[in-house]
């Protein structure tokens, strides 16, 4: 099978190279999405900054993709569709459209209002909004265009805004922390900094399209079993040997997937945190790299960041609702009580329970999204963690990507066999869902009506 080809620069160098280039006229200044890309990194380097976790990092991304995405609708309804209207609990926005808008602005406007009010450090996402605004002044945008747009850009953000604030978000913020059971099997706080359970309530929060958390759910892991001859004995063996045994392709893609946001080091008696880009932004960035190199113009890079956002949003509620239905054991602590007291697995154990695969569940979820719009026999060229001290990746379509994501989590010694493949099955449920009973094309959501 031949496979298309497209390569990419990364969103650094694009960002060097378009101050190379000449001024554009106004009209021109923002239609190719390159100010899209830079405010998702943006986003992405406050997302790390804070220490968001993966569910709420990808809840951060969703609202403010949505934002952006319904200015588009609201300003080409020909040829998109609101999604406000479509997911659950929302409304159509109805802010009237003003005749003096630049309509891209207008969509950065609403990206920058809402993702500065969900994240902590409101300062660095004013100081990156004032910046792009003071570029795209001097690229001959009227005072009256200017002001009107972003006015605009705004006002949608707040419908955005308040629709965000009836998620349940806030309210889980004040329910009770997870206790640790005692009960055989079940997952317990690992080392080395032996972190307190994420999210244990992530499960109530609504969904943007799953009729509930619960809708997908996937077999449970094998009976707990501390015997040599069952099952789950064998799949805890089977993460050992993997490890002990791993050569350098399997450690390098374990590596390249750990996405961990917050990781702890021990050296002597000190004990500091490496910060990292979660599985979410990981994918996000994907989601910009295919935008980009497949010449999406600003439109069709928000609409691209929309759907992706949504999909992994729905992704980490259906997968924290097993988490914590079936709290199992991780490998790290099973392997040190009953095979071998002095293993450590390669990478840190995330701190909530092990069933399904967080990776497995949204990276699916994520990639078949992604083949939905740009068709999944594309050649990636993944220069997402060139910024944090790992290679470019390089992968022939979606779901490739999707499957390595998954088994990375095996070679890294935190995840038994069944939980990848249940959560591989589990987001690729997800994806079909949202792409059958959402549609950003008007014809399609009108044959719904």
């Amino acid at each position: 099978m031949r496979f298309q080809r497209v390569l990419f620069l990364p969103i650094l160098l694009l960002v060097a190279l378009s101050a190379c280039q000449e001024k554009k006229d106004y009209s021109q200044a923002i239609t190719d999405g390159y100010y899209f890309h830079a405010a998702q990194k943006q986003v992405t380097e406050v997302i790390i900054h804070d220490i968001f976790s993966p569910p709420v990092a990808t809840r951060i991304y969703s609202y403010s993709s949505l934002a952006a995405y319904e200015v588009v609708a609201a300003t080409d309804a020909a040829n998109y569709a609101p999604l406000m209207g479509q997911l659950n609990g929302s409304d159509a926005i109805t802010v009237p459209v003003p005749a003096n808008i630049y309509p891209p602005l207008a969509s950065l406007a609403a990206y920058y209002q809402v993702s500065t009010a969900l994240i902590f450090s409101e300062e660095k996402m004013h100081a990156h909004r004032d910046s792009i605004f003071e570029e795209l002044k001097e690229k001959g945008i009227p005072d009256d265009v200017f002001e009107a747009s972003v006015a605009f850009g705004q006002a949608v953000g707040d419908k955005v805004r308040e629709y965000s604030k009836k998620d349940n978000y806030h309210q889980s913020r004040s329910f009770p922390k997870y206790s640790v059971s005692n009960e055989p099997g079940t997952w317990q706080p690992t080392p080395p900094a032996y972190m307190e359970a994420v999210e244990p309530h992530w499960n109530k929060i609504r969904p943007f399209v799953l009729d509930s958390a619960a809708q997908f759910k996937v077999n449970p892991p094998p009976a707990f079993s501390t015997e040599p001859g069952s099952e789950f004995y064998k799949r805890a063996l089977e993460v050992y040997e993997v490890q002990k045994n791993a050569n350098k392709e399997q450690t390098d893609i374990a590596m390249f997937w750990d996405c961990n946001p917050y990781k702890m080091n021990v050296k002597g008696h000190v004990m500091f945190a490496t910060k990292k880009i979660t599985p979410g932004g990981h994918w996000m960035g994907i989601a910009s790299i295919a935008s980009a190199a497949a010449g999406k113009d600003w439109k069709g890079t928000v609409e691209a960041l929309t759907l992706t956002s949504i999909s992994l949003n729905e992704a980490f509620i259906a997968c924290w609702d097993e988490k914590y239905r079936s709290r199992t054991i991780r490998p790290e602590t099973y392997i040190n009580q009953h095979i071998d007291e002095n293993w450590v697995p390669l990478l840190q154990t995330p701190p909530f329970p092990e069933h399904t695969s967080g990776h497995s569940v949204a990276s699916t979820a994520a990639a078949y999204t992604l083949a939905q719009i740009f068709g999944d026999q594309l050649h990636l060229v993944d220069s997402t963690e060139l910024a944090y001290g790992l290679p470019i990746r390089e992968f022939d379509s979606f779901s490739q990507a999707a499957s390595e994501a998954a088994i990375s989590r095996f070679y890294g010694g935190i995840h038994y066999m069944p939980a990848i493949e249940e959560g591989s099955k589990q987001g690729k449920q997800v994806g079909e869902w949202i792409w059958k009973n959402i549609s950003t094309r008007p014809d399609k959501v009108a044959g719904k009506k």
